[in-house]
């Protein structure tokens, strides 16, 4: 399948899903952007690879989020965590819609909230938590993943490719579930596609 998308298509399909959200207030909450931006009239998500000397997840790839404050929303956080993080700056209208909450092994929910930047400029890490930003067009992320067995968990761990590597879960869950939506519409669920043990704390 060839992912070709716009913005009111995805508007459309996002809007459409049945979402569900986690019943947990006995964890953090936290909130990602999945920012759909156009380079050259392709649509691309924004990566990032978080910073080597972070005390969580060093090195990972990511989605611009962080721990929403206390009297946001999570489309709130998820919009300062992009301006912090990357320097881009959106208002409330780019938001198109939310995904499935995705329960962490680090003891977060959250909250992936999709927008749409379109065309931007050049945008600046944030050097503290973010090594550099990627603008991955969708249709390499619009692919089947690799789930594999670990013995430390029944559920199978996903996998995307990217960058000779690999992308893993909460990320890889919530890039998969936004292509399977927003691009296929689907509604496939991701909740229980696990991570990788590296990524449990």
């Amino acid at each position: 399948m060839t992912t070709t998308i716009d913005r009111d298509g995805v508007a459309a399909r996002v809007s459409a899903f049945p979402r569900r959200a986690a019943d947990r207030p006995d964890l953090k909450h936290a909130a990602v952007a999945v920012c759909v931006v156009e380079d050259d009239g392709v649509p691309a998500l924004l990566i990032t690879r978080r910073a080597a000397r972070m005390r969580n997840h060093a090195g990972q790839w990511a989605l611009p989020g962080g721990r929403v404050d206390a009297g946001e929303t999570p489309v709130e956080g998820a919009l300062r965590e992009l301006e912090e993080e990357v320097g881009l700056t959106l208002p409330p209208s780019s938001v198109l819609g939310l995904l499935d909450d995705y329960v962490t092994r680090s003891g977060y929910v959250m909250t992936p909230v999709v927008c749409w930047a379109g065309p931007v400029g050049d945008l600046t890490p944030q050097e503290s938590e973010v090594a550099s930003i990627h603008r991955v067009p969708v249709a390499e992320l619009d692919v089947e993943p690799r789930l594999i067995r670990i013995p430390e968990s029944d559920q199978p761990v996903i996998q995307l490719p990217l960058d000779g590597g690999f992308v893993h879960a909460p990320t890889a869950a919530v890039v998969y579930q936004f292509c399977q939506v927003a691009c296929r519409g689907l509604d496939t669920r991701v909740a229980h596609l696990e991570a990788p043990v590296f990524a449990w704390r």
